[in-house]
């Protein structure tokens, strides 16, 4: 449902959460050395149960993360945290991935990300902005 006061931050979260659902969360949670090899990891043709178990915990973080931000979709004025915990999700993974693009350790496809979480992040931080405190 989205909130007819505050669309934008409703179509945000909904089109945002379900996106990063479908590509990221759900993948890393049930087949994360697949996600590897989508995203052009060359480690995931030698897997280790250690990458297994992280990539899966990072997924279950992630699809508790998106839940969140769907269940604040249809009253985003009274789910403010959700837009907080997207700003430093994204802002951190920003950081993350430019780090890795400048120490020449990630595939280009994880480069690409720079650019998509630092435009989440701002988003975020833009509707959050707009919303009553």
């Amino acid at each position: 449902m989205i909130d007819p006061r505050f669309p934008l931050a409703s179509w945000f979260l909904i089109v945002s959460g379900t996106g990063f659902l479908a590509v990221y969360a759900l993948p890393l949670l049930l087949v994360p050395l697949r996600w590897a090899r989508w995203f052009r990891w060359e480690s995931a043709s030698t897997p280790t149960d250690l990458t297994v178990y992280f990539g899966r915990c990072l997924g279950a973080v992630a699809v508790a993360v998106t839940w969140v931000a769907l269940a604040a979709a249809p009253d985003p004025e009274h789910h403010l945290i959700v837009f907080d915990l997207i700003t430093v999700a994204c802002a951190l993974q920003t950081l993350i991935h430019v780090d890795g693009a400048v120490r020449g350790i990630q595939p280009w496809t994880e480069t690409l990300e720079i650019g998509l979480y630092a435009l989440l992040c701002g988003a975020a931080v833009a509707i959050r902005v707009l919303l009553p405190t």
